[in-house]
């Protein structure tokens, strides 16, 4: 354990250093107590409890005194229902959700990209749902799933170059795209398409179609995506349905229109 900061932290200072602790408890799902945070921090000791406490103080963390863990606070809460009305795709999708999930029978996922990683922000469930990674709430990878890739196959050249620097580039399966050119290649044939595929890239078995949401200015709002499985689908076959997920996608970017720019 050392005490180098990365570049981003650096220039965040304080606030970088808290935001940076405040990540590491929540990505540890449940209640942690301070040697948990403190085994793979680049914070001295003093450092780290220094930022807890701060945290602490601040309602963004709260601490059980009788079990000696820290946990996401009240403040946070309350911070994320503020950012989900505000910023969030999902209030104004719910709607197409639910039409496109009833139309077919699939799975739906809606979701934002945030630093090259996707933000699922809204699921509907077929009416047999099948056990995957994605709920809302949770964060995947953009390099092989496919809403991640139609969202980063349409942001802006540089945009697009510091997302794709930010993928792990981890074997998940067989099919996984595992170097920055074999992405590269994808997400300009996507801008091609109009769609992007997951052919098993993150899960065995698990297949989807997704399209890019963009604004009237063509800037990536989010991605939507018609998920299922290799045993009821073929890639062919979930092609079929891209008229229906572009439509959708197309009437979640002109609702989005008002409620990303209100009148007053």
């Amino acid at each position: 354990m050392g005490s180098m900061e990365t570049p981003a932290e650096a220039a965040g200072g304080t606030v970088g250093k808290a935001l940076h602790v405040l990540d590491m408890v929540a990505e540890k799902g449940r209640p942690v107590r301070f040697n948990d945070v403190l085994d793979g921090s680049p914070y001295p000791k003093a450092t780290l409890y220094r930022l807890l406490q701060t945290l602490t103080t601040q309602g963004l963390l709260s601490y059980d005194e009788d079990r000696q863990t820290y946990a996401p606070g009240m403040r946070l809460v309350r911070l994320a229902h503020s950012a989900w009305r505000q910023s969030s795709l999902a209030p104004v999708a719910r709607p197409f959700l639910d039409t496109l999930s009833s139309e077919v029978g699939e799975t739906i996922h809606l979701a934002q990209i945030d630093r090259g990683q996707v933000l699922y922000v809204d699921k509907r469930n077929a009416a047999q749902p099948v056990e995957m990674f994605s709920q809302a709430g949770k964060i995947g990878p953009g390099y092989c799933t496919g809403v991640g890739k139609a969202m980063m196959a349409f942001l802006k050249p540089n945009e697009r170059e510091q997302a794709v620097q930010n993928q792990s580039f981890y074997r998940h399966t067989e099919h996984t795209l595992t170097t920055s050119d074999a992405l590269q290649a994808e997400l300009g044939q996507i801008r091609v398409d109009g769609v992007a595929f997951d052919r098993e890239e993150h899960e065995p078995g698990i297949i989807c179609v997704a399209a890019p949401i963009l604004s009237s200015n063509s800037r990536v709002i989010g991605a939507l995506s018609i998920t299922t499985t290799t045993q009821k689908y073929s890639l062919e076959g979930l092609d079929a349905l891209r008229p229906v997920l572009l439509q959708t996608a197309q009437d979640i970017a002109q609702a989005a229109e008002n409620w990303q720019f209100p009148s007053s």
